[in-house]
């Protein structure tokens, strides 16, 4: 009995694991329908997956971008979407600020030697430190109140490295800010694990304590996808 179990368990995950890549396939074909046309997107060599962003990610991204048209960009994690987000602004959202925060100086140096950013687009070099959240320890950017209160109106949040509690953290930081009748758009990468997961319930409760009003949609492909919107940006909740 304990044989069959374990097989059909096995099964189980492996049809999970299928369904996964069956979606992520899908994904690519809508992504690169929704760039059509788009010369400078569909010319950038981007390397999407593993560590980077999948393809629910990119195209979630690139229709924010698109169709939420935000003015102030800060983003958690320096990496493809930097590439993307930078590029995107260069040839279409050229009045578009971009604030990257990254802890791996030689990653930065790395990237600025290999990929010319746009004017518009800054990396600020955080820390980060090992803080406590409901008795548990997780990794989250040092980053001063100044950059907290900034009033972005899209999080990009694909960084630090995970946690396995209550896992990137900092938007919560910045969701003390957000008033109700702000405007912002949120991207949460990693929404399959359980720790960011647990930021996300966090961030909505605070929400809800504030009564700020918000829609949310979950994005799965080989990974997850979570996008958080102001109320009148109700409609990229469907996109």
């Amino acid at each position: 009995m304990n044989k069959i179990v374990k097989y059909f368990n096995a099964y189980k995950e492996q049809k999970k694991l299928e369904l996964a890549y069956l979606k992520e396939l899908n994904w690519a074909n809508i992504y690169h329908d929704s760039i059509r046309g788009k010369k400078e997107i569909e010319e950038l060599p981007l390397n999407i997956g593993r560590w980077a962003g999948n393809y629910a990610f990119f195209y979630v991204l690139h229709t924010v971008l698109a169709k939420g048209k935000p003015t102030n960009i800060l983003e958690l994690g320096l990496g493809e979407s930097t590439k993307f987000i930078s590029t995107y602004l260069k040839n279409y959202l050229p009045q578009t600020k971009h604030v990257v925060i990254e802890h791996d100086e030689s990653w930065i140096s790395f990237f600025n030697s290999s990929f010319q950013l746009n004017s518009n687009s800054k990396i600020l070099h955080a820390e980060i430190e090992n803080r406590e959240v409901n008795g548990f320890e997780t990794n989250s950017y040092v980053i001063d109140d100044k950059l907290k209160n900034s009033n972005s109106d899209l999080y990009v949040i694909d960084g630090p490295y995970g946690s396995k509690r209550f896992s990137r953290f900092n938007i919560v930081d910045f969701a003390d800010s957000i008033k109700n009748e702000d405007n912002f758009i949120i991207v949460f990468d990693d929404y399959h694990r359980g720790g960011e997961k647990e930021t996300i319930n966090v961030l909505l409760q605070r929400f809800d304590n504030k009564k700020v009003n918000y829609k949310i949609n979950v994005f799965k492909g080989i990974k997850d996808v979570c996008l958080v919107v102001s109320q009148n940006n109700n409609f990229l909740a469907s996109i």
